[in-house]
């Protein structure tokens, strides 16, 4: 037993020492004081883990050849009941920790939550079942994605994605039109819209005909192989970065489009839609926009910080 632990303690000091040496190669080009902040937080970091964490931390390195602690931060896609999330987790948390993690992620309980490894072709690889390792112990890449399943039999499937499950309000249109307080009575009074007086087909024609107009010149300005950002109309929402390959019309839908390639698989296919190809892109990282929403200039491709657990 006392062997079996000086071997257990030389892996992790092993292991350590090496895992410094990488990222001070990394920090090499940063400041002395910078450098010096890093590594005592690297060390601090280590030193905070529990003897039983380093011990399987250790086993895992010299018993399983396949598992990997060189990128402590992996990119995985979390998928449940139909909702997608790309997420980044540490290569060192425990599987227990990870499914607390993903309890509020998935509304699936640690207790019962099952997970399921799949590669980034999405075929599966392996499931997830052992609390006490750590998740560097599972061959993990990035972009492989964990499926969450809930093993409970008892707890009713879709009850937070099955909109058909909520009960909603309903009214004839004869009798909406009778009330006095409805959006349609107020725009009514105030002649608002398409009860404006004047107001006629030709008018909204004339509105959609400006606006056409309005993308056509936007267009013009943005030249394919131009680096962009696409404007995110959620409150708090990134922006995604990525490089111009496609300005013009689309057999899709009417107006002016540009097709972009995302840095990052946040995208929803590769340059083709409905059997049309109008650029190339790999799968996941292309996407259209509507000009008023791409913004052109200097924006490098990011460069994350990956001392945080998770973005």
């Amino acid at each position: 037993m006392r062997e079996q632990e000086n071997v257990l303690q030389i892996g992790v000091v092993t292991h350590c020492w090496s895992r410094l040496c990488r990222r001070v190669d990394k920090w090499n080009n940063l400041a002395i004081g910078q450098r010096e902040k890093r590594i005592v937080k690297l060390q601090i970091n280590w030193l905070g883990i529990s003897s039983k964490q380093r011990h399987k931390m250790a086993a895992s390195i010299l018993f399983n050849p396949t598992g990997s602690f060189s990128n402590a931060i992996v990119k995985l896609f979390v998928s449940s009941e139909g909702v997608t999330s790309e997420r980044r987790f540490d290569k060192g948390i425990t599987i227990a920790a990870l499914k607390d993690r993903l309890e509020p992620i998935t509304g699936v309980p640690a207790g019962s939550m099952r997970i399921s490894l799949f590669s980034k072709a999405d075929a599966p690889v392996c499931q997830i079942d052992d609390n006490e390792r750590m998740l560097g112990f599972y061959p993990v890449e990035d972009y492989m994605r964990l499926h969450v399943t809930d093993s409970n039999p008892h707890r009713q499937k879709g009850a937070f994605t099955d909109v058909s499950l909520v009960q909603k309000f309903e009214i004839s249109e004869d009798e909406y039109n009778k009330r006095s307080d409805s959006v349609r009575a107020f725009k009514q009074r105030m002649k608002l819209g398409r009860f404006a007086d004047g107001a006629s087909d030709a008018g909204a024609s004339t509105a959609g005909s400006a606006a056409d107009d309005a993308q056509q010149e936007l267009a013009e300005k943005i030249k394919v192989g131009d680096r962009c950002q696409v404007v995110v109309d959620d409150v708090g929402g990134m922006a995604k970065r990525g490089v111009v390959k496609f300005v013009g019309l689309t057999k899709f839908k009417p107006g002016y489009w540009v097709g972009i390639e995302y840095d990052e698989p946040l995208g929803k296919h590769d340059g083709s839609v409905g059997g049309e190809r109008y650029f190339e892109a790999k799968p996941k990282y292309g996407v259209f926009a509507r000009p008023n929403k791409v913004e052109v200039g200097d924006f490098p491709e990011e460069d994350f910080d990956f001392d945080d657990d998770e973005m």
